[in-house]
């Protein structure tokens, strides 16, 4: 593997803003027209500084901002706009001026200030971006901004995983599907833990390149980090009898949850009421932050680690019975998210995750649609296994779908032509599938790779190199990957449930329908295919209404589905973007700087970077070598 080295000019820049799209639109227009303002509330480092600030990028905008220990002085905040000795009635009249005010921490606001906060919005001439902290104590005046509805309250939730996911990419060089989710899972929102955690495993490593890929990887212990030790203060600092030792058995039982009855029971009571262990029906016990297990076992020392620590052959029956769990889900159609922590621990411990796991965790990531992490999934049972043709199937499969065509689908020994010896797990031809076969959505098949798991990957690498008609020809065993390639007829019989009302919908160009069908496929968590269903949905209807609604779902799902490029969804990668961006973006493919495309559009360098920035986190793109892939060149080559 190829360890990294930390790039400290790279980590010096600050991280470009990505997502957050819809919120940022909601704080541009409270501060439009005849709006007064809004008020921005969430825990700290959940970004709420920043996004405000982006909002108000390149307006005529004052700043005050709260700051710990100046509670005593009144108009502290405010002294760089306010002459000394001013009365509120006077600070009021001179503010009344001020077009925008960004009110940060306001938190921290002696109670003066807040006052002044507050008649400025009673007054409403001047409009105001407040932003303040939860768990903090908020000055009444504050609180009643949004309790008394002088101005909306928007309280900025977790930022998604796929967000996250962006972030990272355009911030941290690119980590792997599952880094992300370790990042995702640990940080739980926390902007400010995620940057500095990220800081700090590039310095002290190792990251490694994930199999196959330019992105990094992060396995091994939790780095305790200035935030890290603040966030789990209200764990590290337990003094009462016995807590400080039932912690770290929680600890060191993880992933599996601690049995309550062997534990000192007293303490574990006061754990459980101050919100740091969970403990469910039957008994069992969990820390109750994700974080807290990973920094216990990093401070434990050496003797209490060897003492306490799980090996992972003790997880064994735990890991089957997670794979079993998987296997009855994608069996049983239904792949919404089930907790599987087992395989992640083995992950983020680097102790190798069997190749049978892994290849079913990829399958039930990619009938998901989370096409990255199926890939990411494929990857680490390949570590263990390095021939494993399940592993090399899903890992193909992932590829294929995302358009990409660098990567042989079919797994180590099978025939390179269209037409496939079938291996030792073939299911018998003769066999009726109930639902989508093995290669395409996985349920009435078991890891193994078989022949009609093979003439899927032949589908997706013909679809992915463009050529439709190829992988039609391919499509045998696989009925319900004619449909997604919108040929349902040769799947008329084949299949049942949602799938058949899929094909019966798409062959009758019924719009409605296949919103429906697309409806219980999301439901069910084919966010993949329901993206499919819905884009199909957008030539199919009548109405040009419900055809834009159809578009804007499907638009929405394929943001989710982790880079995929399959045919269904090949027509909606521009008209997410709006017609500026379009412009740009279709300029900077076709290998256009910033400065062309400025000098072209008659714009700054800066708004096209804004522009392409915006661009980026709306196609799922980490920088412009990735804009080739995703949209059409013109006719003619700019020179």
């Amino acid at each position: 593997m190829t360890t990294f080295e930390r790039d400290a000019k790279t980590l010096e820049l600050p991280w470009p803003f990505t997502g957050r799209e819809d919120e940022l639109e909601l704080v541009r227009r409270s501060v439009a027209g005849g709006r007064q303002g809004m008020v921005v509330t969430g825990p700290a480092g959940r970004g709420k500084t920043r996004l405000v600030t982006e909002a108000v990028h390149g307006t005529d905008c004052a700043r005050v901002a709260g700051t710990p220990g100046t509670g005593g002085l009144p108009f502290a905040a405010f002294a760089h706009l306010l002459p000394e000795a001013v009365s509120l009635h006077r600070a009021v009249q001179l503010l009344s001026s001020v077009r925008l005010l960004l009110v940060d921490d306001a938190h921290l606001l002696d109670d003066v200030s807040a006052a002044l906060v507050h008649q400025l919005a009673v007054h409403g001439r001047t409009r105001l971006l407040v932003v303040a902290t939860d768990g903090a104590r908020v000055p009444d005046a504050i609180s009643r901004l949004w309790t008394g509805e002088l101005l909306p309250r928007l309280a900025l939730e977790p930022l998604p995983r796929e967000e996250t996911a962006q972030l990272l990419a355009a911030g941290a060089g690119g980590p792997e599907a599952l880094t992300v989710n370790r990042l995702h899972r640990l940080c739980r929102g926390d902007l400010r833990l995620l940057r500095e955690l990220v800081d700090a495993v590039r310095e002290r490593g190792p990251l490694h390149r994930a199999p196959g890929s330019a992105e990094w990887a992060w396995r091994g212990p939790v780095p305790v980090t200035a935030t890290v030790r603040e966030r789990a203060a209200s764990l590290l600092d337990r003094t009462g009898r016995g807590e400080r030792e039932t912690l770290d058995r929680l600890a060191f039982s993880e992933p599996l949850p601690g049995d309550a009855d062997t534990l000192d029971l007293g303490a574990l009571e006061v754990l459980e009421v101050d919100g740091l262990v969970h403990v469910d029906e039957q008994g069992a016990a969990r820390l109750a932050d994700p974080l807290h297990g990973p920094v216990l076992r990093a401070v434990a020392g050496r003797l209490r680690a060897r003492r306490l620590a799980r090996t992972p052959d003790s997880c064994a029956a735990a890991l089957e019975s997670e794979t079993a769990t998987l296997n009855r889900a994608i069996a049983g159609t239904d792949v919404r998210a089930v907790p599987a922590p087992v395989g992640e621990w083995l992950v983020d411990e680097c102790s190798g995750v069997p190749a049978r796991h892994a290849a079913v965790r990829a399958r039930f990531a990619r009938l998901r649609g989370e096409l990255r992490e199926a890939a990411a999934w494929a990857a680490e049972g390949l570590r263990s296994d390095p021939d494993d043709p399940a592993c090399h199937l899903e890992l193909g499969l992932a590829a294929a779908q995302s358009g990409e065509t660098a990567y042989a689908v079919s797994p180590p020994g099978a025939a390179t032509d269209d037409r496939r010896e079938p291996s030792s797990t073939t299911e018998p031809r003769g066999a009726r599938r109930t639902v989508t076969p093995t290669g395409s959505a996985g349920p009435g098949g078991s890891a193994d790779s078989g022949e009609g798991a093979h003439g899927s990957a032949a589908t997706w690498w013909a679809a992915a190199r463009g050529d439709l008609d190829a992988a039609l020809r391919t499509v045998g065993e696989e009925p319900y990957d004619a449909v997604r390639l919108g040929a349902p007829e040769r799947a008329v019989g084949l299949l049942n449930g949602v799938f058949a009302a899929h094909a019966e919908a798409l062959a009758g160009g019924d719009g409605p329908a296949l919103d429906r069908a697309a409806r219980t496929l999301e439901e069910r968590g084919f966010l993949l295919f329901a993206a499919e269903a819905y884009a199909q949905a957008v030539g199919a209807h009548r109405d040009p209404s419900a055809a834009r609604t159809s578009r804007t779902r499907a638009v929405a799902l394929a943001r989710r589905c982790q880079g995929a490029r399959t045919p269904a969804l090949s027509g909606l990668v521009l008209g997410e973007l709006t017609v500026r961006q379009r412009q740009i973006v279709t300029l900077a493919a076709a290998g256009l700087s910033n400065r062309q495309i400025a000098e072209r559009l008659t714009l700054s360098v800066r708004t096209v970077g804004n522009h392409l920035y915006s661009a980026y986190a709306r196609l799922g793109a980490s920088d412009r070598d990735a804009l080739p892939c995703l949209v059409e060149l013109p006719e003619a080559q700019p020179a």
